[in-house]
């Protein structure tokens, strides 16, 4: 059994993800999300749905977006 990428732990049930052609190992979604998932550019939580990205700066969501002075994303059309 691998130990996991992310906090070494030994787990039967662990689980292979590959990233950008490198092989890694996880015990939980938790911590392929600490180490996988970006990070929002305002309130540092990690961004584990699409969020929102505008000039190469990725958001968790348009409220933080805006916070950091980007005017252009939308919630919603209309």
């Amino acid at each position: 059994m691998p130990a996991c990428s992310t906090c070494g732990n030994v787990y039967d049930k662990a689980f292979q993800i590959v990233h950008e052609g490198q092989s890694l190992w996880f015990d939980s979604f938790e911590c392929a999300i600490a180490q996988l998932a970006p990070s929002c550019d305002h309130c540092r939580c990690r961004i584990i749905g699409h969020g929102v990205e505008a000039d190469g700066r990725m958001y968790c969501c348009v409220h933080c977006a805006k916070q950091q002075g980007e005017g252009r994303l939308r919630d919603r059309a209309g």
